[in-house]
């Protein structure tokens, strides 16, 4: 069952989590082990960037920098952003610029980067961080800009757990062994997601759904929105 809300405890623990799995999550990354991603939502993600036809992309939680590298290669200037020092190293060396910042650096001012496209694939783990962080994201939009967000889909990432939003663990099973810490991570209803959008200020002007092509079900959700 999914564990308390509310507990800040398990906002701590996300980010210790993917400090201890950096190497193990850049690996997976590289070496495509996570069929999803490889099949369906790297490039949903990348088709709904490049749909806005963008100036400048800044890729918020960007782990190992595979989507600035991708954004690049379409020919859009992207720079990518993660609160974990590893990740962003292992950024660098493949290429690309990459910044140290949490949403705690970014929700207090201190990141000054815009672009007119923000992005968070798979990115937004957390409860009252992610709500504190989608209320001051705009001071990184340009005026007119787009925020895409890509997440698991509500109905398929529930599991045989209960529909309710909750604290849930991730244990990495059928990511290979060298993931070292379980990771706890925030599960919103369909709804919830729709009102933390609302309440931090953001109009949804699109809902996609991209499809599995094995087994015909959603593989994730994308919001694009906009102030």
């Amino acid at each position: 069952m999914p564990t308390p809300l509310h507990d800040p405890a398990h906002e701590t623990n996300v980010l210790h989590s993917w400090q201890r799995n950096a190497q193990a999550w850049t690996n997976s990354v590289r070496d495509g082990q996570i069929e999803s991603r490889r099949l369906v939502t790297d490039r949903a993600i990348v088709q709904a960037v490049i749909d806005g036809q963008p100036h400048s992309v800044l890729d918020l939680g960007c782990g190992e920098g595979w989507l600035v590298r991708a954004l690049a290669a379409e020919g859009l200037h992207a720079i990518g952003v993660d609160a974990v020092p590893e990740l962003i190293e292992h950024a660098r060396r493949a290429g690309g610029e990459f910044h140290v910042a949490s949403y705690e650096d970014i929700s207090a001012g201190r990141l000054s980067l815009r672009a007119d496209t923000l992005v968070c694939n798979f990115a937004l783990l957390g409860e009252a961080s992610v709500a504190q962080l989608m209320t001051s994201l705009p001071h990184l939009l340009e005026p007119g800009g787009r925020l895409v967000v890509q997440t698991v889909h509500p109905l398929i990432a529930c599991g045989e757990q209960a529909y309710a939003d909750g604290w849930r663990q991730e244990e990495w099973s059928g990511f290979g062994a060298a993931f070292v810490a379980p990771a706890p991570w925030y599960f919103r209803t369909l709804a919830s997601w729709l009102s933390l959008f609302a309440n931090t200020g953001w109009k949804l002007g699109e809902v996609r759904e991209p499809l599995h092509p094995l087994t015909g079900k959603p593989a994730s959700i994308i919001f694009i929105a906009q102030r």
